[in-house]
């Protein structure tokens, strides 16, 4: 008995590792003809991407052929192996580790010890951990290694992807595997992950790997790159990028076109065309493709003087542009309005052998439009279907607008029976276009007919009727606007009951919105009442509605009446709602009552918004109280609320009239820095709020700044620089502006000629140099300093030279005037002032100054 007990003793005790591998060497050969249930799928197959893998210099690695090194026992010699049960995981993991040299015993003993339990089929423990590392170790087993990861990645949920990356670095240090073999199997870990999409845990393992120093290998970031920009974690991506640069590791321009991709997605052209920019600096090889990538995203922004230059250089490195790449930069020329550069593109485009397609001939008609030049937009339009490109409803779209827009409206309904003929369903736009035209032409039949049309055929919406009401009540036609209107009303409902639904509240909702929009508030309360009628109740999102339009027009006694009647149902406001309230009360500048309803957002439970903060700091701006304008910026950032492009602008506005040119300079900065791009409001409120301070140096360099970027400065900026300008008594630079705005095909308004003719400059309550519009505005308000009575006959010759000389107005007091000039030339005689280029700058101010008042005059219906 006591013999009995001693051998169960015995077999409850781990053997020793000296005779495992004898143990279980005999079969070895059975346990790699079977097949485990796991692992019945793994082959060996072409390895993928090694050569690519990157290397360590100077790893510490060791050499399978060192005969120092435990070697495997000849499997012939040993003997036959025992499934005793009580073999662990380390056993296995050191009978794997005593065969490392040979990937295909070591396979088949971890299917063995799978199938028989000893490994969990699904863990990654020490067993795995170093069969990968082996197989890795042999470019025979690369395919097998890279089957077995992906297997790890699909099925094996014990551990996450940081700590795996962290247990494959250990495994290799502990077991002394080499550098380049680990950095093979994460590297394949990391690409597995990508093209599992389990992008959250690869970007984990990609910020381990780089926490762990292991090299990235570039095709695998590549296709996490790619299929993070694919799922619009582009802020992820670029992170990402940004490490692959810092590590220094060389990348290629197959990631530089992803990152390109990425953030044109994003709108951000600017950084798109930095990333290329980048490149080239950096040496990366770029290719046609790139090139491509890279014009695509200035187009975007549109940007046609970069494009034009990017396709220059793909021409001189040999490359033909492909006939997207001519599409883009085209379409890039006509929206800029560079029509003779995209004229000539198209001919160069066409010199190389690439044929004109549909989308070119459109952008190129739709140049010739919007620059009035309707008949070489028709000529091509024709030369295009000679030469066989069939228009689309695009290239009818763009004509049919272009035609109202010139004031042909009948060639354009010309061209609209034609694309009936041809097959081609007109669209609302195109009926909406023509009735329009119609109406401004006084046509109001044709109009009729195709306001009738539209209905019969299904495609009529708001904007179809709002065009004959607003027509009808231009006209003094109300009846025939509200015969309209009742129409419109009735063919929205039946339409929605023909789709199979009874109309709800959301259709009521809808309806009463897009009369808000409109600020046609008469309708939409008509369409309320109408919606009590059909016994339908109105809803937070319908309230919220109308009192939006009562606010916007300033009515804030029945916004108010609408928010009682919602308390009065039970219905609670939301913080669209109060938002309404509250930016009706701030610009109304009832900032009290403003105040309270946004106290009472907190009091029912709820948070203000960015649009709320922005209303208050609105009106406490507009009311010059930059105190309560900083206190509830403050309060805004204490509540973690993000500040966006109007919040800055408001910001900036606020502190510039105050005169607080630092801080609102260092708030400009911190927007940048945040890379937020300024807009032409906000590059308004900057030029107009230096201007205003004297500050016309950095107003100057602001539109500057807005030249590099490709913004086109509008009216208001240039009239606050000219009014700068004029403030200081130099004329001459205010003229040189206004002269620059009619180059840039700007309109001067009626802000402009005030500033320029009669001195009135906004802020200023006097005006400069003016009495009569017809006489005094002609008097040099600059301070004249004629040198000789040639001087002063010049500028009597200039005026006698002008056409308002000869008006039956002015005439009479034209010796008056004359008499003025005389005196005023004489009065401040510089003796020792006698330059030629001054006499001729006092020539130059008064000739345009006569020439603004002839136009000043004629709006002003002088003559």
């Amino acid at each position: 008995m006591q013999k009995h007990s001693s051998d169960q003793t015995n077999m409850r005790t781990p053997l020793p590792p000296t005779f495992i591998t004898p143990f279980l060497a005999r079969s070895r050969s059975r346990s790699i003809l079977e097949h485990s249930l796991s692992f019945s799928s793994i082959s060996d197959g072409n390895p993928l991407l090694e050569q690519e893998i990157p290397t360590k210099p100077n790893s510490k690695s060791i050499s399978f052929e060192n005969p120092n090194h435990p070697q495997s026992k000849n499997p012939k010699t040993e003997k036959p192996i025992s499934q005793d049960p009580i073999l662990s995981q380390s056993d296995v993991t050191e009978v794997l580790l005593s065969h490392r040299n040979d990937p295909d015993f070591v396979l088949g003993h971890f299917k063995w010890a799978t199938r028989k339990g000893i490994v969990p089929a699904k863990m990654t423990g020490d067993p795995f951990l170093v069969l990968v590392h082996i197989l890795m170790c042999s470019e025979k087993h690369h395919g097998t290694a890279k089957k077995l990861i992906s297997k790890c990645v699909t099925e094996f949920s014990d551990t996450g992807p940081g700590e795996l990356v962290s247990q494959f670095v250990v495994t290799a240090e502990k077991f002394q595997f080499d550098y380049d073999s680990n950095s093979r199997v994460v590297n394949y870990f990391l690409g597995s992950l990508a093209r599992s999409s389990r992008l959250e845990d690869a970007v984990v393992c990609f910020r381990k790997m780089v926490e762990k120093n292991i090299v990235p290998c570039v095709p695998f970031v590549h296709v996490l790159l790619n299929a993070l920009v694919r799922n619009n974690m582009i802020t992820e991506a670029r992170v990402m990028f940004n490490d692959i640069v810092r590590m220094g590791i060389p990348y290629d321009c197959a990631m530089i076109r992803v990152m390109i991709r990425g953030c044109v997605k994003e709108g951000k052209f600017e950084e798109a065309a930095q990333y290329f920019c980048d490149a080239k600096v950096n040496g990366v090889e770029l290719d046609a493709i790139t090139y491509s990538t890279a014009i695509y995203a200035v187009c975007k922004k549109p940007d046609a003087i970069s494009a034009r230059a990017l396709l220059n250089e793909m021409k001189e490195r040999g490359w033909v542009p492909s006939e997207g790449t001519y599409t883009n930069v085209i379409g890039a020329c006509v929206k800029q309005r560079f029509m003779i550069e995209a004229l000539k593109l198209k001919d160069d485009m066409v010199s190389c052998g690439v044929r004109m397609n549909l989308v070119i001939a459109t952008s190129l008609m739709k140049g010739y439009c919007v620059n009035g030049d309707l008949r070489s937009a028709l000529d091509l339009f024709e030369k295009s279907v000679e030469d066989g490109l069939c228009p689309n409803k695009i290239t009818y779209s763009v004509l049919i607008e272009g035609c109202v827009n010139n004031g042909d409206t009948e060639k354009g309904f010309e061209l609209y029976t034609r694309m009936k003929n041809e097959g081609i369903k007109p669209n609302v736009y195109n009926i909406n276009s023509l009735i329009a035209g119609f109406s401004e032409a006084g046509l109001i039949e044709e109009a009729k007919k195709l306001f009738d049309e539209a209905i019969e055929i299904g495609v009529a919406n708001v904007f179809t009727y709002n065009n004959l009401i607003s027509w009808f009540c231009k006209v003094d036609k109300v009846n025939e606007a509200c015969d309209v209107f009742d129409k419109m009303a009735r063919y929205m409902l039946e339409k929605a009951v023909e789709k199979g639904f009874t109309p709800t509240c959301m259709t009521y909702n809808s309806i009463i919105d897009g009369f808000v929009k409109e600020s046609n508030l008469d309708s939409a309360l008509a369409v309320y009442t109408e919606m009590h009628e059909a016994g339908i109740c109105p809803n937070v999102v319908t309230y919220t509605s109308l009192i939006h339009g009562f606010c916007k027009l300033k009515n804030m006694d029945l916004a108010l009446k609408m928010r009682n009647e919602m308390k009065s149902k039970g219905l609670e406001l939301d913080v669209t709602a109060y938002g309404a309230l509250i930016d009706g009360f701030c610009k109304s500048r009832d900032m009290r009552s403003a105040r309270e309803f946004f106290d009472e957002i907190y009091q029912v439970g709820l948070s203000p918004n960015s649009a709320v903060y922005n209303s208050m700091i609105s009106g406490f701006r507009d009311l010059d109280n930059i105190k309560e304008v900083l206190a509830f910026q403050k309060r805004m950032v204490n509540e973690g609320i993000i500040c966006d492009l109007p919040m800055y602008t408001t910001l900036i506005d606020g502190l510039l009239k105050a005169g607080k040119i630092v801080s609102a300079s260092d708030l400009y900065a911190e927007m940048l820095a945040k890379n937020i791009v300024p807009d032409v409001v906000m590059y308004s409120v900057l030029v107009n709020g230096l201007c205003n301070k004297g500050q016309l140096e950095n107003a100057r360099n602001i539109l500057e700044e807005m030249e590099k970027k490709s913004v086109v400065p509008n009216v208001v900026i240039y009239n606050s620089l000219i009014g700068g300008y004029f403030r200081e008594g130099n004329l001459q630079q205010a003229f040189k502006l206004h002269d620059e705005m009619l180059d840039r095909g700007l309109v001067p308004d009626d802000r402009t000629y005030d500033i320029l003719v009669t001195g009135k400059v906004k802020g200023d309550e006097s005006m400069i140099e003016a009495s009569c519009p017809s006489i005094g505005t002609f008097i040099p308000s600059l301070k004249c300093k004629a040198t000789s009575f040639a001087d002063e006959f010049v500028y009597l010759a200039a005026f006698e030279e002008s056409e308002i000389s000869k008006a039956p107005r002015t005439q009479v007091l034209l010796p008056i005037a004359l008499g003025e000039v005389h005196l005023l030339a004489h009065t401040q005689l510089l003796p020792n002032q006698r330059d030629g280029q001054l006499q001729g700058r006092w020539y130059w101010t008064m000739e345009n100054r006569i020439k603004l008042n002839c136009q000043y005059m004629s709006r002003k219906g002088y003559f």
